[in-house]
């Protein structure tokens, strides 16, 4: 059970780090009159979810395994890619819709195998950063009623 616990840590922090990198990416493109809210809010995130990059570390190094580094990542945000046309905000928002909606799979996972395996700490983790991933896609679903 301890196994599944580190592998949806791995898991969730590849996946932080990608957001990061793809968050900043948007931001930069998004820095518009139309997409200048949608880009704030992007910047405000990248802190956030480094932020659960790090806690997620934490616990890998708890369990005796370091976090992944670049050479171990594969990237999968296929839909949070830059677009083409920068005034194309609506396609960030749905790339974040999903982003966001794939991190809460992950957390669900992972409260439930923590639980499971007894780990209490990263449990109460898990849930925390499950709340903050809601909030994100409760914030960015307001985003899209906008645009549409």
């Amino acid at each position: 059970m301890a196994d599944e616990v580190v592998s949806l840590l791995k898991e969730a922090y590849n996946d932080e780090m990608e957001t990061v990198m793809n968050y900043m990416a948007n931001a930069i493109l998004l820095e518009t009159i139309r997409g200048e809210e949608v880009a704030e809010s992007l910047k405000e995130d990248i802190e956030e979810e480094l932020g659960h990059a790090e806690e997620l570390g934490y616990r890998l190094r708890y369990y005796g395994e370091r976090p992944p580094a670049s050479m171990e990542f594969s990237a999968a945000q296929e839909s949070l890619q830059p677009p083409e046309d920068t005034a194309d905000v609506l396609s960030v928002i749905d790339g974040v819709l999903e982003a966001e909606s794939d991190a809460i799979e992950t957390y669900e996972e992972l409260v439930e195998a923590a639980a499971e395996a007894g780990d209490y700490v990263t449990e109460d983790l898990a849930v925390e950063l499950l709340a903050d991933e809601q909030a994100h896609k409760a914030e960015f679903l307001s985003f899209k009623r906008e645009y549409e």
